[in-house]
């Protein structure tokens, strides 16, 4: 059978959008020659839907949009297996199911629905899908296929070592249908390895039983998540048969009977990777939220710089405006290297001088703050007086704000509420500081973006006379560590500073910063998730709350 694998970027409830979006697809595998077209997972609604399933209308739009689909591929000879939303059955205690629809000539032809639920990290089906009861081999063309849906296939017990259902949906379906091909409808989102893990996973369960499977994923930005992609098909013996690519949108053809397809080349790189799933996720973020252009406060420094980079490869830069403002304390040197990024990237950049507003504030408070020293408050007042200048300009001229605040900073709390902290979408709020260095040598391999200076200067917020960010935190290539150890793995002080060699005091006091930082963080804007543990939807703390470290 030579079976199309449609990788789509749905938005979530454009359910016009979607459907033309798969009748599009639809056409082209027919025109490829598939008897069959896989969609992703809740291609027709978009996923996450989240509390938009508790809307009945939503639902029912649901159900129209894949009888659209049955009509209009009505006189096809081409199958086609999509997700969507079904009622659940009564007495589930749930009102909908996750399910995958096959239509052809005109009406449905089966439902199978989602058996596993999961409910960890950025999952919550739990709280919306009833689970399917059961699992039952669908015939095409008599050809017996054995379909699933993303998670049904996560929980092979001769690849995961501690598995969290007690049930095999795949083991389940191909019991008295050995060899069937495994087809698996994802919304599988991506995390820096996650592609490797799922890749030898699926490699896993074709090996264990000697069946080819075939895995379509979804691909684009949902809010936080980002979807690679990167549909596969691997054959039998666990090799990889076809593959689609990474980040965009792909149509690739596979035959299960002579195990040939469409190969199409990976980002290996996973630095690479990274960057090119934060455009993603950034181009997708503010163009399904109905905007086209961008703001980025420059600073002169690394991280505005890789912000205004992304911007520019995920939006273009006519749509990119840079604005430098600099205080009192801020050097010629990151003026120039500002407006030297801006000429690389091709942007417009505007500078609005803070002094004066810095003297103002101070004026108006300077009985209150009588007897008092500076301190971070006057840092703060810099850094949100350029946060209300973002926003000004951001409601003139209807462009969203990027936040520029990296992972160790967010992690640290070394931000500031209303001022660096202000904006729609924090791009590298998932990317620790080591890491922003990584990707930005990288992106200057074929020719220097990023102006060396920027690369080679001592990391400064630049809120009073010669700072820098070593007086308030460790050197980075010491706490980056620590903090992925502590936030990412939950890994306790005493391991760390025994697997680090670092001094347990110093571990200790690095934790009480990420624990004292909870209430900024739960403030901050959405975080482009790029690694198995990201603030946001997926790590969920109390704010109000006593730690022992």
């Amino acid at each position: 059978m030579k079976i199309a694998l449609a990788q789509i970027n749905p938005t979530i409830g454009d359910f016009r959008g979607n459907v033309g979006k798969i009748l599009e697809f639809t056409r082209r595998a027919q025109q490829g020659g598939a008897s069959l077209v896989l969609f992703p997972e809740l291609a027709v609604c978009g996923y996450p839907p989240a509390d938009l399933l508790e809307k009945p209308s939503f639902v029912a739009r649901c159900g129209e949009a894949v009888c659209e689909i049955a009509r209009a591929t009505a006189r096809d000879s081409i199958g086609v297996i999509t997700g969507y939303v079904t009622a659940a059955e009564h007495g589930s205690g749930k009102h909908v199911m996750n399910s995958a629809a096959l239509v052809r000539h005109g009406h449905i032809e089966f439902v199978q629905s989602k058996m596993l639920l999961p409910f960890y990290d950025v999952f919550d089906e739990q709280r919306y899908f009833a689970p399917a009861a059961r699992q039952r081999i669908c015939h095409f063309d008599g050809q017996d296929l054995a379909l699933t849906i993303c998670e049904d296939a996560w929980n092979d017990k001769s690849f995961w070592e501690n598995r969290l259902y007690t049930v095999d949906p795949v083991e389940e379906l191909l019991r008295g249908h050995a060899g069937a091909p495994i087809l698996n409808i994802s919304a599988s989102p991506y995390w820096r390895g996650k592609r490797e893990v799922r890749r030898e996973m699926l490699a896993a369960i074709a090996a264990r039983h000697k069946a080819p499977v075939v895995m379509v994923n979804q691909v684009g930005g949902n809010d936080s998540l980002i979807f690679d992609g990167s549909s596969l098909v691997v054959g039998p013996d666990g090799d990889v048969i076809a593959q689609a690519k990474g980040f965009e949108e792909d149509l690739i053809f596979v035959d299960t009977a002579a195990l040939t397809g469409d190969r199409h080349d990976q980002i290996e790189d996973e630095d690479a990777a990274v960057l090119e799933a934060l455009v993603l996720g950034t181009r997708d973020y503010v163009r399904k939220c109905g905007f086209s252009k961008a703001l980025v406060g420059l600073s002169g420094g690394i991280d505005s710089a890789l912000v205004a980079t992304i911007a520019v490869k995920a939006l273009g830069s006519e749509n990119v405006t840079a604005v430098g403002m600099p205080s009192p304390y801020s050097s010629q040197g990151s003026i120039d290297d500002s407006r030297r990024l801006a000429e690389n990237l091709g942007i417009r950049f505007e500078i609005v001088p803070i002094s004066g507003l810095f003297e103002e504030y101070r004026g108006a408070l300077e009985s209150l703050f009588a007897g008092t020293k500076p301190d971070i408050t006057e840092e703060n007042i810099q850094s949100r007086i350029r946060g209300n200048l973002l926003m000004a300009l951001s409601n003139k001229f209807n462009a969203l704000v990027l936040t520029t605040g990296n992972k160790s900073e967010m992690s640290t709390g070394y931000c500031t509420l209303y001022g660096d902290m202000v904006g729609a979408l924090a791009v590298i709020g998932d990317v620790f500081k080591t890491r922003v260095y990584a990707i930005c040598e990288s992106l200057n391999r074929e020719r220097e973006v990023i102006p060396r200076a920027i690369l080679e200067k001592p990391p400064s917020a630049e809120l009073r006379p010669d700072q820098k960010d070593t007086d308030s935190l460790l050197p980075y290539e010491v706490l980056d560590p620590i903090l992925e150890a502590y936030v990412e793995r939950y890994e306790t002080p005493e391991t760390i500073a025994a697997e680090k060699g670092i001094d347990l005091e110093t571990v200790r006091a690095v934790v009480k910063l990420v624990e004292r930082s909870e209430y900024k963080r739960q403030q901050a804007a959405p975080v482009l998730k790029v690694t198995s543990k990201a603030f946001g939807m997926g790590r969920r703390f109390p704010i109000a709350v006593k730690v022992q470290v």
